[in-house]
């Protein structure tokens, strides 16, 4: 079991109120799924997100990232969990505006202990593999919203980390383009990596194999996308 979350709870205290953002919420994922967490404002989708991406820990509950039991580890020990284990796609890319696309992706490499020549050549396979070999050198002013994305999912896969969390990745995106790299996120799901996408966009969740909805802080609903099930008993059309 790649996450295991038991009666996970997480109570933030604002003054004199309480606001509990997850109730005894329970979830597992396996390697290699492809998994939506879908909710309205204050679901508690994105607070279930920071804790699965150890950047926040819960008020009290179990979770186990990968044989690694983190809900009651402190803040540098999580940092240390998260720059192995995660890689994370954010909606405003979060890119280091003075350094080029190969530079960006190369930068989680410094904490992992890589040599420079190490570096650079690790992040230039990756960009390779999304499609900006040719803009590796670019600086992200340069590149368009889609290209931004791309070195920003290169960034997450460069550490060969155990998941891939995107939060709302196509949110800054147009139409066309957002598919675009939901199409890259297919891809790099059927390499055998696990993402974990976070949206209220029914379209963008429908790419995903396993649809996690959240209301009030509680897993309304999980269940497998019907419409992958569909596709996968659609008959094979012959080629006579």
């Amino acid at each position: 079991m790649l996450i295991s979350i038991k009666n996970l709870n997480k109570t933030y205290i604002m003054g004199e109120e309480r606001v509990e953002a997850l109730k005894d919420v329970s979830l597992s994922i396996d390697t290699n799924e492809y998994v939506a967490l879908m909710g309205p404002s204050g679901s508690g989708k994105s607070t279930l997100m920071n804790l699965i991406g150890c950047l926040d820990s819960p008020t009290s509950g179990f979770y186990s990232l990968n044989g690694i039991e983190v809900s009651s580890m402190h803040d540098n020990e999580l940092a240390m969990v998260r720059n192995k284990q995660i890689g994370f796609v954010f909606q405003t890319f979060n890119l280091m505006p003075r350094l080029s696309a190969l530079e960006n992706v190369a930068l989680p490499l410094i904490y992992a202990g890589y040599s420079k020549a190490e570096r650079l050549e690790k992040a230039k396979s990756v960009l390779e593999s999304v499609g900006l070999g040719p803009r590796m050198h670019h600086r992200p002013n340069e590149l368009s919203g889609g290209q931004r994305q791309r070195v920003a999912v290169a960034r997450a896969l460069v550490n060969d980390p155990a998941i891939i969390l995107a939060d709302e990745p196509t949110g800054n995106l147009d139409t066309k383009t957002s598919y675009e790299i939901m199409g890259l996120f297919e891809t790099i799901h059927s390499m055998g990596n696990t993402i974990i996408l976070v949206t209220h966009e029914h379209d963008i969740a429908q790419h995903a194999h396993r649809i996690v909805r959240l209301r009030d802080g509680l897993v309304e609903s999980d269940e497998v996308n019907p419409e992958i099930i569909k596709m996968a008993n659609s008959p094979v059309p012959s080629i006579d």
